[in-house]
């Protein structure tokens, strides 16, 4: 494993029978970054996670996890998670069930109030489990995984289920737990939600990898957005300007690839021609429209590497 990855799968596959639940990933998480792990249901990302945390066995291929194989115990010392619904006893507070997971996992109990503290239950670690909030649990799930203050932090869609409060308040939380020199790997098919909080994004799609970069890369440049009448005529025209890489109709409008500073010599070129211009505006891709054309990208027999 390289010094400065934490997480380095080369061919790692799982088969069920002739189904490939995960195919050929080849997967690079850094040290010290917010790595978002994004796909569809049912994509493979819980159950590469499985194998990274040495779960389930891979069919093929390999992995590594803090310079270990996954479930290694030197590795997992140092390795924090929460995959799917984290299930606690409902008749035991939060901070006793705190208690009874750090006696199993030989964990000093100095810990529990700081892993507390930092998901924001202290106050309420006396109140039994089953009168928290979903937003609580799912709390309460990753401050167990803070227990052993991991240097590699694995959350499986964290805020699965959570109303829109829930959500901000557990982006934060992500955001907050990613600082100084703690790796977090978040798994989600919330793309919103991975913009937002990471700074690297592998998307998976059918159990291969279709896509790896920042978020910017991933995005790529901005476009222009213009509605005109006549469309074909506008067309026509902009796509004999200088510095336009190609011009897309999309419905009824057009979609160009230019740098957005040519919007006042487009404009112009166009009203001179006689073009209506209605609307001109620069318009940068979601992470929602990247995904949906490296799918098809990826059907066609390719992952895009922009990192």
């Amino acid at each position: 494993m390289s010094d400065h990855l934490v997480i380095e799968t080369q061919g790692l596959t799982k088969r069920y029978g002739d189904h490939a639940a995960v195919a050929g990933l080849d997967l690079r998480v850094r040290r010290g970054e917010v790595y978002g792990f994004l796909g569809p249901n049912g994509a493979g990302k819980t159950t590469t996670l499985r194998m990274l945390l040495g779960l389930i066995r891979p069919t093929s291929g390999t992995a590594t996890v803090l310079g270990r194989p996954p479930g290694d115990a030197d590795g997992l010392r140092r390795l924090g998670a929460m995959v799917e619904t984290p299930a606690f006893y409902p008749y035991l507070s939060g901070r006793d069930n705190l208690r009874v997971l750090a006696g199993h996992a030989g964990v000093p109990p100095r810990r529990i109030e700081p892993a507390l503290y930092q998901v924001e239950l202290s106050g309420r670690g006396d109140d039994l489990f089953s009168t928290y909030s979903l937003g609580m649990k799912q709390r309460l799930g990753v401050a167990a995984a803070l227990l052993k203050e991991p240097t590699l932090l694995i959350l499986d869609e964290p805020t699965n289920g959570l109303d829109p409060a829930g959500m901000a308040e557990m982006r934060d939380l992500i955001r907050n737990l990613g600082r100084d020199d703690r790796t977090v790997l978040l798994s989600s098919h919330l793309m919103t939600e991975v913009e937002q909080i990471c700074d690297r994004v592998g998307i998976i799609n059918g159990g291969a990898l279709v896509a790896e970069g920042t978020v910017a890369e991933l995005r790529g440049k901005d476009r222009l957005r213009l509605r005109a009448e006549p469309l074909g005529d506008a067309r026509r025209i902009v796509s004999d300007l200088s510095g336009v890489d190609g011009v897309e109709v999309v419905g009824t409008t057009l979609r160009i690839a230019v740098d957005p500073a040519h919007a006042a010599c487009i404009n112009r070129t166009l009203v001179e021609a006689g073009i209506a211009v209605s609307e001109l505006a620069r318009e940068q891709a979601s992470l929602e429209s990247i995904f949906f054309e490296l799918t098809n990208h990826e059907q066609n027999g390719g992952t895009h590497d922009v990192g």
